[in-house]
């Protein structure tokens, strides 16, 4: 399950974004700072057309989708590292995420206050990655010292810890984020296990005025992406209106199509938000078909079926025999399992095979 952390700035709409995604109220969404004083989690179904399309002709007992969950924390503020305000109480709950959202606003309004006076994406946008950063300082100095003597001592593991703990102080230093000294899978996978902040892929959530929607966003955004680019940061930018979302998230049927189409949008920007979360990860959806249930799960793009096996039940892995595999497109052509099985479109494939985004698998194993 893809897990991502929300952060931002007090009142800047992440409680609001977080309610509309979870469909919930569980996050507290008032205009005044550090509302949200305890971290939330909630989870939200991934939007795919093709499961919707997969229920209907196979016509299962059940249907499940697959699912993100999200961690909201409280607001936080500049000094947050060191103490201000609320939100440095909780960073520690998003350090296991696998990407952070930064929800930074882009709109003006008089009767919504800032916390810093006047709106200013560029500002947020600093001062949010300033205080990740130090946050993320003062675990990579408690980690030095340890490592270093262990280094000095002869521990060929610490001498290359040491190198990657020495690059990441320099980015740190520099304002930037550990994930920019991440050379190398393993790397990557030692910064991971630290649980820095700033090694995890972000993603921003940009909360712009509805009537700025249909435009990607209005002039706040360019200044936004220019912000982004310094930092030496390719992440995308998802324009969404929390108010808006907030208010979609009401209507069903043809009202929400109508509402969407009256804001000139195709889709909900948090349907937007999720997709990019996959895109940023590198993720991709199977499926699993039959009469009890029909099911997407999530796997990493370019894993193997023995892999995907794994999604489901260590017990499909540890006796993984074969995986019965057939192409979305493939599927609703032939109407069926059955069908498609008997026009030979069901392929046998073993443990290494690649796993493409929308393939319907059913596992063989013996345990």
């Amino acid at each position: 399950m893809l897990r991502l952390g929300i952060v931002g700035l007090p009142n800047v709409g992440k409680s609001t974004l977080f309610n509309a995604l979870t469909s919930s109220q569980a996050a507290a969404a008032e205009n005044y700072p550090f509302c949200t004083v305890e971290p939330n989690v909630g989870v939200a179904l991934v939007p795919d057309p093709r499961l919707e399309r997969l229920n209907e002709i196979v016509k299962p007992k059940k249907k499940t989708g697959a699912v993100v969950e999200f961690v909201d924390i409280a607001g936080l503020v500049k000094g947050a590292s060191q103490g201000e305000g609320l939100g440095n109480q909780f960073l520690s709950h998003i350090r296991e995420v696998d990407a952070v959202v930064h929800v930074i606003r882009c709109f003006d309004d008089p009767d919504v206050v800032h916390v810093m006076g006047p709106v200013d994406p560029v500002r947020d946008h600093d001062v949010i990655t300033s205080e990740l950063a130090l946050a993320d300082l003062a675990v990579v100095e408690r980690r030095l010292e340890k490592t270093r003597k262990s280094a000095r001592a002869g521990d060929k593991e610490a001498q290359a810890e040491l190198i990657v703990l020495e690059r990441v102080m320099t980015e740190l230093n520099a304002g930037r984020g550990a994930r920019e000294a991440g050379e190398g899978e393993d790397a990557v996978k030692f910064l991971r296990q630290l649980g820095l902040l700033t090694a995890k892929p972000i993603l921003y959530a940009a909360n712009v005025n509805e009537a700025d929607l249909a435009a990607g966003g209005g002039a706040w955004i360019a200044k936004l992406k220019t912000a982004v680019q310094t930092h030496h940061e390719e992440a995308e930018i998802v324009p969404f209106s929390a108010k808006f979302e907030a208010e979609l998230g009401e209507l069903g049927g043809e009202e929400r199509k109508e509402y969407l189409a009256s804001a000139g949008v195709s889709e909900p920007g948090l349907d937007r938000l999720i997709h990019a979360g996959y895109r940023l990860l590198g993720l991709q959806t199977f499926f699993t078909v039959g009469e009890t249930e029909v099911r997407a799960w999530t796997m990493h793009s370019g894993d193997t079926a023995f892999d995907a096996a794994g999604e489901i039940h260590s017990d499909f892995q540890r006796g993984f025999i074969r995986a019965e595999t057939v192409g979305y497109e493939e599927f609703l052509k032939a109407g069926s399992y059955k069908v498609a099985r008997e026009q030979g479109l069901v392929r046998s494939e073993g443990r290494d095979y690649v796993v493409k985004d929308g393939d319907i698998l059913l596992f063989r194993f013996n345990v």
